[in-house]
């Protein structure tokens, strides 16, 4: 028995010397990535195949109708009066790409692309984070665009002047702190607690909030995805 008892704390002592040493390489790392001016600093880059790329759709057309892939642009738009993306779904409509491969439970993942989004497109989220298993909210973050300024859910501010111009977005979602950061250009507008859930993936494209536009249109490039 003494033995037992013996194994079980050096278990859990190894659990919590683990446990330790990866909040202290987090924190490195957000050190680092300040001084860098690069939330990617320390990250290590994944490969993104096509297969890795699930375009969500309004399910009676065809994807080419709601989605184009040239010049290394991803370009998605949606009607306010779509059909969702199954027969069986309630949800507004929606032209997303669903990160697929990488859903994580634990370490530091980071979300990387570069947007840009037509005048009078608003009332609409263009980027979120959705939770994998349905064991707390849909989602953990919504970014969101109304009357060109870009939003977290409908309820802070994040950026001003977004519409017709490229703009960086960089999304961290760190599960040791359950926190989540998002820098736009390279400038942080946010850092917020997660909403919960023991699962989660990265979408982006068009998805229809409240008081959307008749029509929605998002582009997208030089998407990336980091993991810690």
């Amino acid at each position: 028995m003494a033995r037992l008892s013996l194994s079980k704390v050096k278990l859990e002592l190894l659990n919590l010397v683990t446990a330790f040493l990866f909040v202290v390489s987090s924190l490195i790392v957000r050190v680092g990535a300040l001084q860098t001016a690069d939330s990617t600093y320390g990250f290590t880059e994944l490969p993104l195949h096509s297969r890795n790329l699930n375009i969500q759709r309004p399910y009676d057309v065809a994807a080419e109708q709601r989605f184009s892939f040239c010049g290394g642009v991803y370009r998605m738009w949606v009607f306010a009066d779509d059909k969702p993306h199954t027969p069986t779904s309630n949800t507004k409509p929606r032209t997303e790409i669903r990160i697929s491969g990488y859903d994580y439970s634990s370490g530091l993942w980071q979300f990387e692309g570069h947007a840009f989004v037509p005048n009078r497109t608003t009332g609409v989220t263009i980027m979120q984070i959705k939770n994998a298993v349905k064991d707390h909210a849909a989602t953990t973050l919504q970014l969101r665009i109304y009357n060109g300024q870009l939003m977290y859910y409908g309820s802070q501010l994040l950026a001003s002047h977004i519409y017709d111009r490229w703009f960086k977005l960089n999304v961290i979602h760190d599960m040791i702190t359950h926190s989540v950061i998002v820098l736009v250009d390279g400038v942080q507008n946010l850092e917020v607690k997660d909403q919960g859930g023991s699962s989660h993936y990265f979408k982006f494209g068009v998805y229809g909030a409240n008081n959307e536009s008749y029509y929605m249109e998002s582009w997208w490039k030089d998407i990336k995805i980091f993991k810690l």
